[in-house]
């Protein structure tokens, strides 16, 4: 990235403005990558391990994971909230101060994120975790246990590989408009 002293040529804006719009864009790249890495990790690692174990197992596992994040764990909630944050103010920032193909690509990101990636979050994967962790494993039969788990599983892990691959190519494209810069 270059440094402009006063009015940015390619950018239209003054430098403290860009700064904060360099900073929020940078910021947004961060977030929502981590939040790419969390989602890519559970889908290649996490729930194809959780796969192995038996369903009364799978379902106490997932609740103990989920627990953690329902607790509101200081650094993830950082890091999810802080991501449609950032992201946000990056595109508010950035509509009025690029142009082209870099507005499209901040605006094709920001949308793809908050209506790919948290919309299905809060509609679709926070709901099935709740509705899992209702449940107590100890107290379900055999078949009772398969079926919640046949209930969870699959849509669950269908819609977290959809956010996972959204939020990746969101990273991608966020820094992508970071070199373009």
């Amino acid at each position: 990235m270059e440094i402009y002293y006063g009015r940015c040529p390619r950018i239209g804006g003054n430098d403290q403005t860009m700064g904060i719009f360099q900073v929020t864009l940078i910021l947004a790249t961060l977030l929502c990558s981590l939040v790419a890495g969390f989602l890519f990790a559970f889908s290649i690692v996490v729930m194809p391990g959780l796969r192995r174990l038996a369903d009364g197992e799978f379902i106490r596992a997932f609740q103990k994971m989920d627990g953690v994040i329902q607790n509101n764990q200081p650094l993830f909630m950082l890091v999810w909230i802080g991501s449609v944050v950032a992201l946000i103010i990056s595109a508010m920032l950035g509509i009025g101060q690029l142009g082209g193909i870099e507005r499209s690509l901040l605006i094709f990101a920001a949308l793809a994120y908050l209506l790919g990636v948290q919309l299905p979050t809060v509609t679709i994967n926070v709901p099935l975790n709740n509705q899992l962790q209702t449940l107590d494993a100890d107290a379900l039969d055999e078949e009772e246990q398969k079926n919640a788990r046949e209930d969870f599983e699959p849509r669950w892990n269908r819609w977290n590989a959809i956010r996972a691959a959204l939020s990746s190519l969101v990273s991608a494209l966020l820094i992508i408009l970071l070199f373009k810069l």
